[in-house]
């Protein structure tokens, strides 16, 4: 496993506050990692330590195997948008992608023209940025970061502003980028999204990080079930417990696990063992459940 980002035991003080605890990350290459946490958790000053815009307290970061520090070359291979991407206002679409190409010492020719239409700007290359949207110059910073066709590219809240069609643009976007090798960082509170396009995914809550976890196994070990209702759960509980994983809600409502049977199996089970059995309904597990599942328990265990 080859990784593109590894983040060690990295801590962040401000203020004698410690805002970033701890964490410990490992973002492979050539696929992308979903970073997942609710506003002022810290990922945001994560992804400023990987692009050396802030210094960690402690820990150390490496970027393509190149420990960050102030002598790195490697942000060359980065691109990224962190917060909101800034423009100069009174410069054209075309001109300020053109401007970045030189600065980043690059000969685009043809290139912006592909560029903005991979992005969906093509007919707004000759608009000023004052005159575009907000999601209009979300595209446009997503354009300017993978312009120089970085190894790596990391994205901070990437589909803020974009309608649905915007959305899926940008989601078909980062799927091919994947497909080309490029390896991908990006954050976002559209919990769906992430589900649709990450290989890994990274919780952060209050700067720890609580879980990191493959799609693949989030998958595997899925919480669907049944949920049910009956008279007596702790009755329904003993006689479900060997045929799957049971969960007792309260006194009239259990919830089955990772169990072959059948609604109409359990249901079987249940009345042979006289319990009256009131609603069985399936329960139906995704990200989003994990991840508000997970927050809870950090809140809890804080």
């Amino acid at each position: 496993m080859t990784l593109a980002i590894e983040v060690n035991a990295v801590s962040k003080t401000i203020k004698k506050r410690e805002i970033i605890s701890n964490v410990s990350m490992k973002v492979r290459a050539g696929e992308i990692y979903g970073f997942l946490g609710p506003n002022g958790a810290g990922k945001t000053t994560i992804m400023r330590m990987m692009l050396n815009l802030v210094k960690p307290t402690a820990g150390t970061i490496s970027m393509s195997g190149e420990v960050v520090d102030g002598k790195s070359a490697y942000l060359k291979e980065i691109g990224s948008i962190i917060e909101y991407p800034v423009f100069y206002e009174r410069l054209t679409v075309e001109e300020n992608l053109v401007l970045h190409c030189r600065y980043m010492g690059i000969e685009m020719k043809d290139g912006v023209d592909r560029m903005l239409e991979k992005v969906g700007l093509k007919g707004a290359k000759d608009q000023l940025i004052s005159e575009l949207s907000l999601g209009m110059k979300q595209r446009l910073g997503i354009a300017r970061a993978i312009i120089h066709q970085p190894r790596i590219l990391i994205l901070d809240e990437p589909i803020n502003g974009l309608d649905p069609i915007g959305i899926r643009e940008v989601r078909e976007l980062l799927l091919m980028l994947k497909e080309q090798g490029m390896t991908i960082l990006i954050s976002s509170h559209i919990v769906s999204e992430i589900e649709s396009i990450a290989d890994t995914i990274g919780v952060i809550q209050e700067g720890r990080l609580i879980s990191e976890v493959r799609m693949e196994e989030l998958k595997e070990g899925s919480r669907s079930g049944y949920i049910i209702g009956v008279k007596d759960a702790g009755t329904a509980s003993q006689i479900l417990s060997e045929v799957g994983r049971v969960e007792r809600v309260n006194d009239r409502t259990i919830i089955v696990f990772n169990s072959v049977l059948s609604r109409h199996e359990l249901n079987r089970l249940l009345v042979v063992g006289g319990v009256e059995v009131e609603r069985i309904e399936r329960k139906e597990s995704n990200l989003e459940d994990y991840f508000i599942n997970l927050l809870k328990e950090g809140k809890r265990h804080a």
